[in-house]
């Protein structure tokens, strides 16, 4: 009987190469069948950690097998890439009972004829895990292999920080993440949250950064009867930046144009105090259900919640304060947290992503009152996505012009963070943070 983790975790893998899935979709349906929650967690990380480690992995298959891992079955490159994270990243599994399943893996996926390859190269790695080829050397071999990065991804990071940076920023990116809270001061406050955490078992500590944030450092919060009462929201702390950065105030009218899940959203109404509305919105249905679930968990009570499309709001010109646009973007600042991102985005997408914010930041700039300003946001980590866009914009519409603010230059923690022309610019290897970037634009004319 094969391990029901190790099936649930080939599948995922398996589903995400094929690009039938994302990473947490994939591992959601698979893990759907899992009775236990143990199965569920190891199964979690079997997939999450072979998508960090695939490009090395992929390297050592083709090195042993004598051939590229591409004329290699699909199945049979799934049940290789999952059998050495455990081989070689989990030290509580035995050695034989990984290449057992996974060799019964082959014959279950109608491979029978792959069963002895399988078994001799996963051997292979077990025996010599000491001395396995990965590269040392060159810089741009030993972030793409070694570490594991998309050759053109880590080519761009060696080119602006260096091989030093780079190389933090990969072995950031190939940790686990932490779990981090936001408290929602709409119920509760920071000392009481920690106080109730602590009592149930879960430890938390300080952001560094963000005022609401906590690190979890102990314990499942979302196993708690805490996750359902809405006293915090699971928000990375980042993007808590991003909505500190808002400086959204008690009165005003703001439009958050692309606000699912809604952490920002909800971030903002309780810096509102409930006083001013938000309107949230998003194009994609599921998604605003999503939103409206998360508002209404939250308690805030000046939120509206519609369906559009960032580049139709339904709203007349001049109708807000400030915008937040937290545009779609490729996702390469949260590698940390969505392994496979690396691997489903290709340099190209960069230009389609930044043609479609650069779309919806022309629209929105209608709806900014005279003083007024827009926020715009990505979890990207290229300039292509952020200071590229920012950049044509200002060109395009000269009643705009960039605008620190003030709680940020005020405050030499936040400041640290601000790049040489005031954008909030979180780095992974120098901030220990998701790389999320943001600029804050106010509108200086009329039409």
């Amino acid at each position: 009987m094969i391990a029901p983790a190790r099936i649930a975790a080939y599948e995922t893998v398996l589903a995400v190469a094929a690009g039938r899935a994302d990473l947490p979709a994939a591992l959601a349906h698979a893990r759907g069948r899992l009775g236990d929650e143990r199965d569920r967690a190891l199964a979690g990380e079997i997939a999450t950690g072979t998508l960090r480690w695939q490009g090395a992995f992929d390297h050592v298959i083709a090195q042993f097998a004598g051939r590229p891992v591409a004329r290699l079955d699909p199945e049979i490159v799934a049940i290789l890439r999952t059998g050495m994270f455990q081989l070689l990243h989990l030290d509580r599994v035995p050695a034989a009972a990984v290449v057992d399943d996974a060799v019964n893996l082959a014959r279950k996926a109608g491979k029978k004829s792959a069963a002895g390859f399988v078994n001799a190269l996963l051997r292979r790695v077990s025996r010599e895990r000491a001395r396995l080829p990965i590269p040392e050397a060159p810089p741009i071999d030993v972030l793409s292999v070694s570490l594991s990065h998309p050759r053109w991804l880590s080519a761009r990071w060696l080119e602006r920080h260096g091989f030093d940076a780079a190389a933090r920023w990969a072995r950031f990116d190939n940790s686990p993440a932490p779990l981090t809270l936001r408290v929602n001061t709409l119920k509760t406050t920071a000392e009481a949250l920690v106080r109730d955490l602590a009592e149930a078992g879960v430890a938390t500590e300080p952001g560094r950064f963000a005022p609401n944030a906590l690190v979890v450092t102990g314990g499942n919060p979302l196993l708690t009867p805490l996750a359902h009462g809405g006293a915090f929201v699971v928000q990375d702390e980042a993007s808590q930046l991003v909505g500190e950065y808002v400086d959204a105030a008690g009165g005003e009218t703001i439009l958050d144009a692309c606000a699912s899940p809604g952490g920002k959203t909800t971030q903002m109404a309780a810096a509102m105090g409930g006083r001013g509305t938000i309107v949230a919105a998003d194009v994609r249905g599921r998604r605003v259900d999503l939103l409206a679930r998360t508002v209404a968990q939250s308690g805030a009570r000046n939120i509206r919640v519609i369906q559009a499309d960032a580049r139709a709001v339904p709203a007349g010109p001049a109708a807000f304060d400030a915008v937040l646009l937290d545009a779609p973007c490729s996702g390469l600042g949260i590698i940390r947290r969505d392994p496979d991102v690396r691997w489903r985005r290709t340099e190209g997408d960069l230009a389609v992503f930044a043609e479609r914010q650069r779309e919806m930041l022309d629209s929105l700039a209608a709806v900014v009152r005279p003083g007024g300003r827009i926020v715009y946001s990505t979890c990207s980590s290229e300039p292509d996505e952020n200071a590229a866009v920012v950049g044509g914009f200002l060109s395009a519409h000269p009643g705009f012009r960039r605008e620190v603010p003030p709680r940020f230059a005020a405050s030499p923690v936040l400041a640290a963070l601000l790049d040489g022309e005031g954008a909030l610019e979180t780095l992974p290897f120098r901030d220990g943070l998701e790389a999320f970037y943001a600029v804050r634009m106010v509108r200086t004319t009329g039409w």
